[in-house]
């Protein structure tokens, strides 16, 4: 930067320090906090490997859902009331306890959200983890 002064004719040129001490500074306190805590050391407690399997189920068949046009539910191609779902869901729950299924809902683009928005309430109310949406 080139300033002039009325007193002289020659440019001016100074650097502003200022904020370059306060960076240095700022970053001269984080070492000398973080410092110390580097050298300790932490104990972590990290899993062996072993030998042994582990048994892993086979998860259970995904539950196929499909709400057409109509507002017509089928469970794995079958029809079937929307208000049979939950206690259907439930007992599929119940069945597979800890290792649930996955459910699979695909709708036509002309259905109501009332049908689906009471399939997702009863995915919820009875549990189910794994949801997915296919077409």
């Amino acid at each position: 930067m080139a300033f002039s002064s009325a007193g002289r004719s020659g440019p001016l040129a100074d650097i502003n320090v200022t904020p370059l001490v306060d960076v240095m500074l700022v970053l001269l306190i984080i070492f000398i906090v973080t410092a110390p805590m580097l050298s300790r050391p932490i104990n972590v407690q990290l899993p062996q490997a072993t030998d042994r399997v582990v048994d892993r189920p086979e998860p259970p068949p995904p539950i196929e859902l499909r709400l057409d046009a109509s507002s017509q539910l089928s469970w794995d191609g079958q029809p079937m009331a929307i208000g049979d779902l939950q206690s259907r869901l439930q007992a599929q729950a119940s069945e597979h306890a800890g290792n649930l299924p996955e459910l699979r809902i695909s709708t036509d683009p002309s259905a109501e959200y009332d049908g689906m928005a009471k399939i997702l309430a009863a995915a919820e109310a009875t549990g189910m983890q794994h949801i997915a949406f296919v077409q």
